[in-house]
């Protein structure tokens, strides 16, 4: 639970926002959200993998992309905020406030999850033909670029076309927001594959700071993205992941997914903060500390 007594200027699904004028305050709290639902449990460390590996990116990708990070040092919180500095430690961000695109920026390297179920009713992913024949968890012949509107909190993300995009944050700005999310994705993927992990597919949340587009909110981390083995991948069948599809797994076996989703079983938690930590480890050869 977050001990910060002050309340957050908003909060979603992991993160609590604190607007401090010209700059942002972004906390990871050890929430976890499956299926829309923001669930009763939650993930030992799991905010600290996801701020820790997004500054581990924000670092590796200079150079391919700026970014909003200011500081994730607790040297240089606010002075309000210093009396949690120990809850604070490794899981906040201080950042530049952006002005972001209303776009999620998803990037398929691998045919899996609902691109392939999408697959397999049409030979589309998000209205992208393609060949006939592939296997799920069949790398693709082409990295897709399948941009969705934001939800809100119990709402459903909603895949548009490229064309759409254009239509929402104009021509400029969309092949910009494309030709980024395809650079940083393969920058980072070709980063995870020499460390053993294949990134299947990934998003990217965009926004501008004076004129210039910077990669925000967290950066492939477990929450946002598909890490499987090298080590394990198999196609045509489903892949073991580092990443929070281990939880998606149980509730699809224990949940109809009428009424709310139940609480997780204290093994289903300890394994999931396990996957985590394994996934921050193996990424950035670091070990993690509790």
């Amino acid at each position: 639970m977050n001990p910060i007594t002050m309340a957050p200027t908003a909060q979603g699904k992991v993160r609590d926002l604190y607007d401090l004028g010209d700059r942002l305050l972004l906390v990871a709290t050890d929430r976890i959200s499956a299926f829309d639902y923001v669930l009763k449990d939650e993930i030992p460390y799991k905010g600290q993998v996801l701020t820790q590996l997004s500054c581990f990116w924000f670092e590796l990708l200079d150079g391919v992309v700026e970014n909003h990070l200011v500081s994730s040092d607790v040297a240089d919180l606010p002075e309000e905020f210093k009396p949690w500095s120990e809850y604070l430690r490794g899981r906040f961000m201080l950042v530049k406030k952006a002005q972001m695109f209303p776009i999620e920026c998803i990037v398929r390297g691998y045919l899996t999850g609902s691109g392939f179920k999408d697959y397999l009713k049409t030979g589309t992913v998000c209205g992208i033909e393609l060949a006939g024949g592939l296997e799920n968890s069949a790398k693709l012949p082409t990295t897709l670029y399948t941009p969705s509107t934001k939800a809100e909190i119990g709402d459903h993300d909603e895949n548009i076309s490229y064309d759409r995009t254009v239509g929402i944050v104009g021509e400029e700005a969309a092949q910009t927001l494309r030709d980024l999310s395809l650079k940083v994705y393969e920058t980072a993927a070709d980063h995870a594959r020499a460390c053993g992990i294949i990134i299947a597919d990934t998003k990217f949340e965009f926004g501008t700071v004076d004129g210039t587009v910077v990669l925000g909110d967290e950066v492939l981390t477990p929450d946002s993205s598909r890490f499987w083995s090298v080590d394990d991948y198999e196609v045509g069948r489903e892949q073991p992941s580092f990443d929070k599809q281990f939880v998606r797994n149980w509730l699809n076996a224990n949940w109809d997914r009428t009424g709310e989703p139940p609480h997780l079983p204290q093994d289903i938690i300890e394994k999931t903060s396990e996957k985590y930590i394994q996934a921050y480890e193996k990424l950035t050869g670091r070990a993690f500390e509790r």
